[in-house]
């Protein structure tokens, strides 16, 4: 089936009552409790949102990557935390309907989408980001299983969630250093939310991005079962890695578009509202020039974000226009929520006020899902490789 405009919009109109009605009430007391929305993870799986872009052969929405966005722009303009729950489960999701076998994905993706299964992608190690060639977890063959030994670090949704899709080398030695890469679909607890023998998490605290379990995940002698190797061959893990940041680089470009659009609401408003020399704000020139930038990039933003979705969703190459996206868009959420601190002035320290909480947000999608510096780089390259002399 394919989302009639209708529907499309009707979607949307559904996410925009869930945000007014249980996001923005919460999201203040939630981010500076550091408190678990567990609450809001029930609204979601009824929603469907777990299940947003996971097909509909598999029981999922099948949203568009383009209508996806939108869904993100939106929760996150109110408070970008949620979205990281459900995007980094829909990444493992994408990683095992795409590259997984047959097999893998009915036993996967049906759990997946009703929330069942809440997973979430697990590259960074403490010594490997930007470099995940650089990965050390191992995962060693013995017999029907493999052992895997190392430690996950800023893993989303392993604290409360109870499934990874882990990048491990099953070839230490290979060269290309890609070419000794796998991944691996796991769960990570038993039936009564205990974690498995071998696996322990760890909670960091943080000063941004706050209410959602970000953690280290430590492996020691873990056995997985050889049949959840994704795709069923060894070597094609970083592959299987690389997809899945396509679509999360978009993700991360909706959520800085997000906070950008967020920082601009509550700016508009209260430029209105505090007065200063007999007049309110927003009619000194200072302020509208401030305003008037922030307002163009947040619509740029918006433009670059659905190139990159159209492109995913025709099966296109977009590591390009992902990375325009995601280092414009990420980038413009700190501007704006800089700017809308600077027209708050003393009262954005407050944290009474919600622009303190979107400028401390707004950092972390410069550096998610790939630095900015990569971001650039990639975009570089491609150029040059798209334009030879």
């Amino acid at each position: 089936m394919t989302w009639s405009e209708e529907d499309e919009k009707a979607i949307l109109d559904t996410i925009d009552k869930f945000v007014e009605d249980e996001v923005k009430p919460i999201a203040q007391e939630y981010d500076l409790e550091d408190k678990y929305p567990h609450e809001l993870v029930e609204s979601m799986k009824a929603l469907g949102l777990f299940g947003a872009t996971i097909g509909q052969q598999y029981g999922g929405l099948g949203l568009s990557a383009r209508v996806y966005s939108q869904i993100v722009m939106r929760i996150s303009a109110a408070w970008m935390a949620p979205s990281g729950i459900f995007n980094s489960h829909l990444i493992m999701a994408a990683a095992i309907e795409r590259f997984g076998s047959e097999e893998q994905r009915l036993r996967f993706l049906p759990r997946m989408l009703s929330g069942e299964l809440r997973g979430a992608l697990a590259l960074t190690e403490p010594n490997a980001g930007t470099d995940l060639q650089a990965i050390r977890t191992t995962a060693v063959r013995d017999g029907d299983e493999y052992i895997i030994n190392g430690a996950k670090m800023w893993i989303t949704n392993s604290l409360y969630g109870n499934g990874l899709a882990v990048l491990v080398k099953t070839d230490p030695d290979a060269q290309p250093r890609h070419s000794g890469m796998s991944m691996f679909a796991i769960e990570t607890k038993d039936a009564n939310g205990n974690c498995l023998p071998g696996i322990t998490v760890n909670k960091i605290k943080k000063t941004c991005y706050r209410g959602i379990d970000t953690a280290e995940v430590v492996f020691e002698n873990f056995r997985v079962p050889a049949e959840n190797l994704i795709g069923g061959v060894e070597g094609k893990g970083f592959l299987i890695a690389v997809g899945g940041l396509e679509l999360g680089r978009i993700n991360v470009a909706a959520r800085g578009a997000g906070i950008a659009q967020g920082a601009l609401d509550l700016a508009v408003r209260y430029s209105q509202e505090r007065e200063t020399m007999g007049k309110p704000i927003c009619q000194h020139q200072a302020i509208q020039l401030k305003l008037g930038e922030m307002g163009a990039k947040v619509e740029a933003s918006r433009l670059l974000i659905e190139q990159a979705a159209k492109l995913y969703d025709k099966g296109e190459r977009c590591d390009m226009e992902a990375g325009m996206a995601k280092y414009f868009a990420s980038e413009t959420g700190v501007f704006c929520a800089q700017e809308g601190m600077r027209i708050f002035g003393g009262y954005g320290f407050s944290v009474e006020y919600d622009i303190e909480r979107y400028y401390r947000d707004a950092m972390l999608m410069c550096v998610g899902e790939g630095t900015n510096e990569l971001q650039r780089m990639i975009i570089a390259k491609q150029l040059i490789a798209r334009k030879p002399i």
